[in-house]
């Protein structure tokens, strides 16, 4: 058993020599580690959010489970939220709050977390839209030609983007949001973004959500615009062999020949880091309405 301590707060971690990654031994110590390391740059993307956290106590080659409901045995200084959910009753999800925290999960084997996209005080109210980008097949170059095709046309519209590898198969390209709009709203602007990009380039694109009627063409994906959906945290680890990352990548990284969704790992994003400010720094300074972009979409 180890000792932490992060001001007042105190996490006491066990058996930290298990291995969750067998394909690069990665042990339960080296994941606490990593969001110990990692937790100044990821904390602005969490804080206030409920998390969904993902968790793998036997490792990555065994179930994993989601966990919403804050554990009956965490400490009390874990932050929680309450939320109400769509079928009645309630549920106490964690809050991204600090370092503490974020090592606290990773010691109960918690790989991935995934925040709603608004924030404790206005759940309705989302300060993010995302377009969930993965390939239709193993073809990334589909993904490159889709995220720079969404990021001209909301920059046409006035709209600051930003991107993410997953470290699954795809991209995320988000806009912050000043949180004037409930999910509703914002959810069928995306649609109508979506639509507008399947019109424009239908051989590559579709909004067509059976599989067997995409033929070939990316899916532009906006269902996560909703509310108690979630989005992988930017910097999370990905329960796949080699211990990706969901990475923040600046927009001149796209063209990049070695880019992919798994391109950074626990391994080498922290240096990384080390040598490029956070491409998400700032993020919510740039929050904006969609009301004058869905007027210019209009008049387009």
């Amino acid at each position: 058993m180890g000792i932490r301590r992060y001001g007042r707060y105190t996490v006491e971690t066990s058996h930290e020599d298990k291995v969750l990654f067998p394909d690069v031994g990665l042990t339960k110590g080296a994941l606490v580690d990593y969001y110990d390391a990692v937790a100044e740059t990821m904390l602005p993307h969490l804080r206030a959010r409920p998390l969904v956290l993902q968790r793998f106590p036997d490792g990555i080659t065994a179930s994993g489970f989601y966990q919403k409901q804050a554990g009956a045995h965490f400490p009390d200084w874990i932050e929680t939220t309450r939320v109400t959910k769509a079928e009645g009753g309630h549920q106490d999800l964690v809050v991204g709050a600090n370092r503490a925290t974020l090592v606290y999960l990773a010691d109960q084997a918690t790989i991935t977390l995934h925040p709603w996209l608004s924030r404790c005080d206005r759940p309705d109210h989302p300060d993010r839209l995302v377009f969930d980008l993965d390939p239709p097949g193993d073809d990334f170059g589909a993904v490159r030609f889709a995220a720079g095709r969404v990021r001209e046309l909301l920059e046409d519209l006035g709209l600051p983007t930003f991107a993410m590898l997953t470290g699954s198969r795809g991209m995320h390209v988000v806009v912050p949001l000043d949180r004037s709009e409930p999910f509703d709203d914002v959810r069928a602007f995306a649609r109508a973004v979506a639509e507008r990009l399947a019109t424009r380039h239908p051989q590559m694109l579709t909004t067509e959500q059976r599989k067997a009627k995409r033929r070939g063409r990316l899916y532009l994906d906006v269902g996560r615009n909703a509310r108690a959906q979630t989005a992988v945290a930017a910097y999370a680890v990905r329960a796949r062999p080699g211990a990706p990352v969901a990475a923040p990548i600046h927009w001149d990284e796209l063209g990049e020949r070695r880019l992919d969704a798994r391109r950074w790992t626990v391994r080498n994003v922290l240096r990384r880091l080390g040598q490029r400010d956070d491409p998400w720094k700032g993020i919510a300074r740039r929050a904006r309405s969609l009301a004058p972009a869905r007027r210019r979409l209009r008049d387009l």
